[in-house]
């Protein structure tokens, strides 16, 4: 065992560098920088704090377009363009802004009102208005309807792109090798063939049911006070229908409105969410695992990389590392989509803090589970069917048309069909020449005879071609 490092032959191993990507932390922002900077401007703190101002300044002006609250007026031409511009300019620098104004308050969401009202101040109709930025809002009014903008853009951003192009690439695939007749092998051993498409079409299918599952998630907003009851609201304007007002600007924002609430929007789209992200996670890993048992199998070769190295002592190695990189990142990925959906829609009471940390990771789990897509993405192209070593194996396997020899038998009324064929066939190697004896003494048509002697493993696949070409 070895000893202890001592105290002093510590110091200076633990240092602040620079934040970049050779020093980040998290893979994602590092190693994985580039392939993850599409998710920059929308899952990170500056994309959260955008979406914040966004909901605020969205707020203001609904409250400006209601009638029932005469102290806020209808926003002149000029007051709009300034707002317009306040929102679409907003940038790094901004973002910066409001975090030193977090410095003070030690509150993410009154660093956003009071850097608004600081900014509202530069234009004299607005500077008026400024007692109704966050009017009647509770922080998790601003903080729901941000995070649902938020994983609604990522999903159509970034999540469902980066499956599409997977399923695009997949039926392409299906489509190729249709007719490639391959050996099946449940439980790991030889079964009944299949083809190399239609075992790519299962997927296709499974991803695209899984794909519609994540788009369809329903993404919920609330606009209603701190415990869910509007009781500023109606304290300061009791004659204003708040319901109305309510679902009336969630909706405008693109979202669906949720009536009944905490202080809380109590998450449970998220974790809806989270689920159908992390079912189309596992798709990914169940044919990542394929993919890698079949470049094991040399069913598949792959293309060398110019430059690339497989191992580092031995040179012939060509590494599945897409689809090992995959599986890592999608079991990553689905670890946090996993305690997103159990824990979120979780909250003492009222309302407790723990959502707030765990939310602000609904980036990460986006970012592994986009490697993830991506990875494979990166592996499919690289991919060459070995029809010579598919057919190869296929043809060993005369015993695998024990399944079409004892049916038959079934049809015509051979007795003991199943046992016959096992004791020819079970847990050994058959040859055509041998299956052909035992199919001259059956008791069957000689039309059948003759089928089941022209049969081979290669031409027995069913409609497998078919089912491949039908997986849209």
């Amino acid at each position: 065992m070895d000893a202890p490092v001592p105290e002093r032959a510590r110091v200076g191993l633990v240092k602040e560098l620079s934040l970049s990507a050779l020093t980040a932390v998290s893979p994602v922002d590092g190693r994985y920088a580039a392939r993850t900077a599409k998710l920059r401007a929308l899952a990170s703190e500056y994309g959260l704090i955008r979406y914040r101002v966004r909901v605020e300044i969205a707020w203001l002006r609904a409250l400006a377009a209601h009638p029932g609250i005469p102290e806020v007026p209808r926003l002149s031409a000029d007051a709009e363009a300034f707002l317009n511009a306040l929102e679409t300019s907003f940038g790094e620098a901004e973002a910066a802004r409001v975090k030193e104004i977090e410095r003070t308050t030690n509150h993410d969401v009154k660093a956003v009102e009071y850097f608004l009202n600081d900014r509202l101040a530069e234009q004299p109709e607005l500077a008026a208005l400024s007692g109704f930025v966050h009017f009647a809002c509770t922080s998790e009014d601003i903080n729901n309807l941000a995070y649902a903008l938020m994983l609604r853009d990522v999903r159509s951003e970034v999540l469902l792109p980066d499956v599409d192009g997977v399923i695009a690439a997949l039926s392409a695939l299906a489509e190729r090798h249709a007719e490639l007749a391959m050996l099946s092998r449940t439980h790991g051993q030889p079964a009944s063939p299949t083809t190399l498409g239609k075992e790519i079409a299962n997927v296709v299918a499974r991803l695209a049911r899984g794909r519609e599952r994540l788009a369809g998630v329903e993404i919920l907003g609330k606009l209603n006070g701190a415990v869910g009851n509007y009781n500023a609201h109606v304290a300061a304007y009791p004659d204003v229908d708040w319901d109305g007002v309510s679902r009336a600007f969630v909706e405008q924002l693109g979202l669906a409105w949720n009536r009944f609430t905490t202080q809380i929007e109590p998450h449970d789209w998220i974790a809806e969410y989270a689920d159908a992200t992390a079912r189309l996670n596992t798709i990914g890993v169940d044919f990542a695992r394929d993919v890698w048992g079949y470049v094991s199998l040399g069913y598949f070769r792959q293309r060398a990389i110019a430059g690339e190295i497989g191992s580092s002592t031995m040179p012939h190695k060509v590494n599945p590392i897409d689809f090992e990189n995959a599986e890592g990142n999608f079991g990553v990925a689905n670890a946090l989509l996993r305690h997103l959906s159990e824990k979120l829609p979780i909250s003492r009471w009222q309302r407790d803090l723990t959502d707030s940390t765990v939310l602000r990771n609904v980036g990460s789990a986006a970012a592994y589970t986009s490697l993830g897509w991506q990875s494979l993405a990166r592996g499919l192209p690289k991919l060459d069917a070995d029809e010579a070593a598919i057919a190869a194996d296929l043809a060993a396997a005369t015993e695998v048309l024990a399944e079409a020899v004892q049916t038959v038998m079934r049809r015509y009324g051979v007795p003991d069909a199943y046992e016959k064929l096992k004791a020819l066939t079970r847990g050994r190697a058959i040859t055509g020449a041998d299956l052909a004896r035992f199919v001259d003494r059956l008791a069957i048509p000689e039309e059948a005879k003759a089928r089941l002697r022209a049969l081979t493993p290669a031409g027995y696949t069913g409609r497998a071609a078919a089912l491949a070409r039908k997986h849209e």
